[in-house]
């Protein structure tokens, strides 16, 4: 089964948390410095508020699957979509080590699919969404890591990215 993944930049995480743990009627499932997770069965969703990106308002939405077999699947679906892919492999982003890859839709809004092997004691990285423009093709600073179009990958390189 998967569940819906949505993220939102912060300016004050302590209202933040009051207000989503007052709606949701629950309180953070984890909570972090700079990042707090709700991993809620009605509505199924694994929503997270940080303030750690410099974002503020709606970051980006993922799917996040149960098992590996599932997230194959939407990988696939990712791929034959017609839009920018970036697959990042196994990571540590938002206090979890997983295996996860990007798109963006038409008009950019970033999307995720993952899978998260287990929760980290430190934040970790998250990918350069730079990558992901609207053409689905590698940014001016370019990348050594794949960023692919439908399902051709396109690898380039540069000082400016994080290997």
């Amino acid at each position: 089964m998967k569940r819906l993944h949505v993220s939102f930049g912060t300016a004050d995480l302590e209202k933040s948390m009051a207000f989503y743990s007052t709606l949701f009627g629950a309180e953070p499932t984890v909570r972090r410095p700079g990042y707090a997770k709700w991993m809620l069965d009605d509505p199924r969703v694994n929503f997270v508020v940080e303030d750690q990106s410099g974002e503020i308002g709606f970051s980006h939405a993922g799917i996040q699957t149960e098992n590996q077999d599932e997230l194959g699947e939407i990988f696939d679906r990712m791929k034959q979509a017609e839009a920018p892919y970036l697959p990042e492999g196994v990571t540590t982003c938002c206090y979890a080590k997983s295996e996860k890859s990007w798109t963006a839709d038409p008009d950019g809004v970033r999307w995720e699919a993952f899978y998260t092997f287990h929760q980290m004691d430190e934040f970790g990285t998250g990918p350069e969404f730079e990558k992901l423009d609207a053409n689905g093709e590698a940014s001016a600073c370019g990348c050594s890591t794949p960023v692919a179009k439908k399902s051709e990958t396109v690898v380039t390189s540069s000082a400016c990215c994080v290997g």
